[in-house]
């Protein structure tokens, strides 16, 4: 019995494999199924695609600017499922357009998410491939970089990052953290190595013996040094410094400022500036740049945007910085309403469900950057007519 049991079960291996293997005609029953995908998925692969394509210009190259960065993008894809089909994507950098000057600070200010180290790490290519636009480094797209240039282009272009204590390897020595990139791009003969080392923490205000140290001996302070100088020791002519001084004190924070302004004036560095504090962007940059859910809604001048700042976003985040005088009566301009998702951003204008002053027009057309006065740049709908004049 047991042997016709097994005889029957083998049997029928065929007659299963014969209909999971029909060929044509098994398709053509399911060809509906195949052929018929969901609308938003469909427009999902759409979007991409055309997002893909970009400008159908060539972005030229400006030798006043080190960095040109030109409607970039990146999203994200949100995957569900077990089979991690694609429904969606989180628009985290969505068009953000602006140049930067050699030797030059801009800042870059925003609420939390919206957008600021995405795009810092987009620009040094830290994410993954970029959606869309141009990014010219030294009138290099970074993106078109083989791997050995971008290997090399590495030493130019660095960046430090928001918390010391995590981005620091515990299991290094701080001489090795600091020396580690600079022997992996042999920027100094081997006998010369720990007397460059010796010289590189000198500058940042780390003592020689701090080398054998690691870096859950040291402060916040010195930890954002040790970042500093793991970043200086390249030689770099760009460093994003992705909110360096927002984990620290007050007094720390002006010596953390302090050894990047000195740090800039004696290498000629060029700065991209991203942080909360706004009184810190006011005295580290030249230009400032306004984000708001992925997008750059305000760019100028420093001086040009915070005595006269033009976007409604822009007037309730300068709104919210404190003054120092208790007989000074506050004009606070409370925003109402939720920041909506990157990953679901309302038609039109980002910012319509949260502005005081939307127009109809806001909810349906997307502004675009517009020049109000030499070099001072916003996105909105209210300056439309003030540009064309």
């Amino acid at each position: 019995m047991a042997d016709n049991k097994n005889q029957g079960g083998f049997n029928q291996l065929p007659e299963i494999h014969n209909k999971s293997l029909r060929g044509p005609q098994h398709l053509s029953e399911h060809a509906d199924f195949i052929t018929s995908q969901p609308s938003e998925i469909k427009s999902i692969k759409d979007g991409k695609a055309a997002a893909a394509e970009g400008p159908k210009d060539k972005l030229e190259y400006d030798p006043q600017y080190i960095l040109q960065v030109r409607d970039l993008k990146k999203h994200f894809p949100i995957k569900d499922g077990m089979l991690g089909r694609v429904s969606g994507y989180v628009k985290a950098v969505d068009g953000v357009t602006f140049n930067l000057k050699r030797g030059t600070t801009m800042g870059l200010v925003g609420e939390s998410g919206c957008g600021k180290t995405t795009t810092g790490r987009a620009i040094l290519r830290l994410s993954g491939e970029k959606t869309a636009g141009d990014v010219l480094f030294n009138g290099k797209e970074v993106y078109d970089l083989t791997k050995k240039e971008l290997h090399d282009a590495r030493t130019k272009m660095q960046i430090i990052f928001q918390d010391p204590f995590s981005s620091l390897s515990p299991r290094m020595p701080v001489g090795e953290i600091i020396g580690e990139a600079v022997r992996e791009h042999n920027l100094v003969p081997k006998a010369e190595f720990n007397d460059y080392i010796d010289d590189i923490m000198d500058k940042c205000g780390l003592q020689p013996f701090h080398k054998d140290r690691y870096p859950h001996e040291f402060s916040g302070g010195q930890r954002q040094r040790i970042c500093i100088a793991r970043a200086l020791a390249l030689n770099p002519e760009f460093v994003v410094c992705d909110e360096p001084v927002s984990a620290l004190d007050v007094s720390i924070q002006a010596q953390i400022i302090n050894l990047l302004e000195d740090r800039q004036e004696q290498f000629g560095l060029t700065y991209l500036f991203i942080s909360h504090d706004l009184s810190v962007v006011e005295h580290i940059s030249d230009t400032v740049g306004v984000m708001y859910l992925g997008n750059l809604v305000e760019y100028g001048e420093t001086e040009d945007i915070f005595r006269n700042p033009l976007h409604p976003y822009t007037k309730a985040l300068f709104s919210a910085i404190p003054v120092p005088d208790p007989t000074v009566k506050m004009k606070r301009i409370v925003l109402e309403g939720s920041i909506p998702s990157p990953a679901n951003p309302p038609e039109g204008c980002k910012f319509h469900t949260r502005c005081a002053q939307c127009m109809e027009r806001c909810k349906h057309e997307v502004p675009v950057q517009r020049e109000i006065e030499p070099g001072h740049f916003v996105v909105c709908h209210l300056f439309d007519d003030a540009a064309e004049a």
